[in-house]
């Protein structure tokens, strides 16, 4: 469920490129006018934008935003255009990349997508950046955490609500042999239960676990494994549970104590907003008292707050 406000009638792409061009001329950017016509956009409507944009000036909208806006407004305002594979493969190809190496929200971006978003977006990072995404992931990660990301984006997982509660009952047994049962952990049940299983699946083996064993999977994932690992294996296991109540705790994450994680408030608003920003609103109210936009308008400013606020919406 998106936040997105659509105008009644569908606006006309061609309109839309002239009047943002108008909105770049002259001195100083009107962000106002920017902002209120691609916020209110949805992915198809912005990828016409950018086509008659490109048709009519001759120079790519990404390009015109890239000189006109600056800082964090711009990071967010380029990562809106795209569609959200595009999205997703831009932001995993900038953190498994050189300097600016973020494994962190890398294996957040694959581990809290369904196997069909991955599907798309792992065709979409080849055609952009011209190298498979698994031989990205091989290069930059090691380990047991590299194991679990290639099975994670290799294996077409089953997506439907329905469960086998006799295969959930030898899952959760088999993760008991595999963790708390023994000295030291093997990864490996862990690898395979957390990457075949579908997320109807895991979220089942965890209260299973739960019932028979009397103790959350969550509580062991953190006392048998550790780094990367451990954080690819917890994002699985909360977004299995729910997505919204993962992203609610992450954008508060990136807000508290000092300084904002920018960096993270804007992946999550700008990749959720089309697909379940209404749900992560309503968890974030419900577990910190406080609307999200309360909080992104007391830790942002300027056309950067507008920006974020224009998407998340208002309300809770």
């Amino acid at each position: 469920m998106a936040s997105l406000t659509l105008p009644p009638a569908p606006p006309n792409p061609r309109q839309d490129a002239i009047d943002l061009h108008k909105a770049f001329k002259g001195f100083g950017c009107d962000s106002t006018a920017v902002i209120n016509i691609l916020t209110h956009r949805d992915s198809v409507q912005r990828g016409y934008i950018q086509q008659e944009y490109r048709n009519m000036y001759h120079e790519e909208l990404s390009q015109r935003i890239s000189s006109e806006l600056s800082g964090n407004h711009k990071k967010a305002m380029l990562l809106w255009i795209l569609d959200p594979a595009g999205r997703d493969a831009t932001v995993l190809r900038e953190a498994l990349s050189g300097d600016t190496m973020d494994l962190r929200a890398a294996t957040e971006i694959i581990c809290s997508r369904t196997p069909s978003q991955l599907q798309i977006m792992k065709q979409t990072y080849l055609a952009r950046f011209g190298t498979y995404l698994e031989h990205d992931i091989g290069h930059h990660t090691s380990g047991d955490h590299q194991k679990l990301l290639l099975a994670y984006v290799g294996i077409p997982r089953y997506e439907g609500p329905e469960v086998d509660p006799t295969i959930v009952t030898y899952d959760a047994k088999d993760l008991y042999k595999a963790g708390e049962k023994r000295l030291g952990t093997d990864e490996k049940t862990f690898i395979r239960i957390f990457t075949e299983r579908s997320w109807a699946h895991i979220a089942s083996v965890s209260s299973a676990y739960h019932h028979m064993y009397d103790r959350k999977l969550e509580k062991v994932i953190k006392s048998e494994t550790s780094g990367n690992f451990a954080f690819a294996l917890l994002t699985i296991l909360r977004c299995a549970e729910s997505p919204a109540k993962y992203f609610a705790k992450l954008l508060r994450k990136s807000m508290k104590g000092l300084g904002t994680d920018d960096k993270t408030l804007i992946r999550v608003v700008v990749t959720r907003t089309e697909i379940d920003m209404q749900y992560i609103k309503a968890e974030y109210f419900k577990k910190y008292k406080k609307p999200l936009a309360e909080a992104i308008n007391s830790e942002t400013s300027g056309n950067y707050r507008t920006f974020l606020l224009s998407l998340v919406g208002q309300g809770h």
